[in-house]
């Protein structure tokens, strides 16, 4: 009996850290809708809401987001939970037929994905109890969170376009010769690959969110067995990063260089597959540079956007994605750690070849992934001494980078031999502490018992 009052104690703070999470969440949402609505476009919540009825933006993205809350049910009831939003979406697809609604743009599935979640959320609630019904709900709430992650991204985008009229990509730029300007050396490369090449990074920068999940089934394929979630998990780093990282889009707007020294989405526009959905942005440009000209060197300054490219470039939330992609498949079966260690490379080739971000936004992005990668598992060991130390060295680190980017650009600038490796060697110390660290807290293997000799038989 003192046993399980133990256990029943032990649970409490962690059941009081999901609600107050919960709590956080919800109202970070409903300040983001209150936002948005004053800027004269649905929120998060709103757009999640529309997708009950109407066509989803990403039904593949909902499908990923019913496979995490299924890692909490049996077989059994993962097949049943499948088969009722195929058949959902079977109905809702018929409906749209006769009534020749169209998808106005959008999947023609994925509502049935959604649906279930809901139902999931609510056979919890109602025929659970106890260990039971949290753990369901965490099911279900980690499927709403990732669905919920996506639109409040895209609304932190179009508010940083609204809100932020100027942007610090001179800055930037000038900064980067420190690092010998890679994003425009890579997008002559990503350029010379032609329709395919383009095409195919195009593909795996935009599914960065299937390889998270392929990762995350994986780490989280005991859940059902155990009736316990990991400690630590790629979900909630991913979550974390999303929550975290846009705010710095607000202090530190950048669009980069495609935007701010080319033609915009245009520039891809005749070997893309898919129409962009953006405006020309030319017009605001600097010049048409990108990527065949480097930006020539002078005194950087504010200059003025548009009000629809989104300023979402440090740090590189991409690169921070896809660096916690590649950490968290390092424990996992050969293949998973091939495949992160591709979507690593893929995405930061795509990122600096696209013209999305510049070389000194992946090295922000890699510091700063690295410190809440850090946070999370320090506050999993107890905030111990060492992750705290790791923490502030990785804070230090990524505010000292982005203080120089905007008040030191000229002089990094101007001795590229030197201030380039001590950009990189800066980062790389937070990696060396990381890894370090990190280290010390896995568990060591114990060597199996050796049998004490015995007496020969003659």
């Amino acid at each position: 009996m003192s046993r399980r009052v133990a256990l029943s104690v032990r649970r409490r703070p962690r059941a009081a850290l999901w609600a107050a999470v919960a709590v956080v969440a919800l109202g970070f949402l409903v300040a983001l809708e209150v936002v948005a609505r004053r800027l004269d476009t649905p929120g998060p919540l709103t757009e999640q809401a529309q997708e009950l009825v109407l066509a989803p933006k990403s039904g593949g993205l909902l499908y990923a987001a019913l496979a995490l809350t299924m890692v909490v049910l049996t077989w059994r009831q993962r097949l049943l939970a499948l088969a009722a939003a195929a058949g959902a979406d079977v109905v809702f697809l018929a409906v749209r037929w006769t009534t020749g609604a169209g998808t106005d743009g959008g999947h023609p599935f994925g509502n049935g994905a959604l649906w279930v979640i809901l139902g999931c959320a609510v056979v919890a609630v109602t025929r659970r109890t106890g260990g039971e019904r949290l753990l369901l709900l965490k099911g279900a709430g980690l499927g709403l969170l990732l669905v919920a992650g996506r639109k409040t991204g895209d609304t932190w985008l179009f508010i940083t376009s609204q809100t932020r009229p100027t942007v610090l990509d001179q800055y930037v730029a000038t900064a980067d010769h420190a690092l010998g300007d890679p994003s425009w050396l890579v997008g002559r490369f990503v350029t010379a690959t032609g329709p395919v090449g383009f095409n195919f990074l195009d593909v795996v920068y935009g599914q960065l969110a299937v390889a998270a999940v392929a990762v995350s089934l994986y780490q989280l394929r005991h859940v059902a067995a155990e009736r316990r979630f990991p400690r630590h998990h790629l979900v909630r780093s991913f979550l974390v990063i999303g929550l975290i990282g846009p705010a710095f889009y607000m202090i530190y707007p950048v669009v980069g260089p495609l935007f701010a020294y080319g033609t915009g989405t245009e520039h891809w526009a005749s070997v893309s597959l898919w129409t962009p959905g953006t405006p020309p942005s030319g017009a605001w440009a600097v010049g048409d540079l990108w990527p065949r000209t480097t930006p020539p060197p002078g005194a950087p300054q504010l200059m003025p956007f548009d009000e629809v490219t989104p300023r979402n470039c440090m740090p590189s939330l991409h690169t921070a994605w896809a660096t916690a992609i590649f950490i968290h498949s390092r424990r996992g079966p050969q293949v998973l750690r091939f495949a992160g260690t591709f979507w690593l490379v893929a995405t930061l080739t795509a990122t600096l070849g696209f013209g999305y971000h510049y070389g000194a936004d992946l090295l922000a992005g890699v510091v700063f992934v690295l410190t809440v990668e850090a946070a999370l598992r320090t506050y999993d060991h107890g905030w111990d001494r060492r992750g705290l130390r790791l923490v502030a060295h990785g804070a230090v680190v990524f505010t000292a980078l982005l203080l120089s980017y905007r008040f030191l650009p000229q002089q990094l600038a101007a001795h590229p031999w030197l201030t380039g490796p001590l950009l990189v060697l800066v980062t790389a110390s937070v990696v060396h502490a990381y890894v370090r660290t990190t280290a010390l807290w896995e568990p060591k293997p114990v060597p199996a018992p050796r049998p004490d000799p015995q007496p020969e038989l003659i």
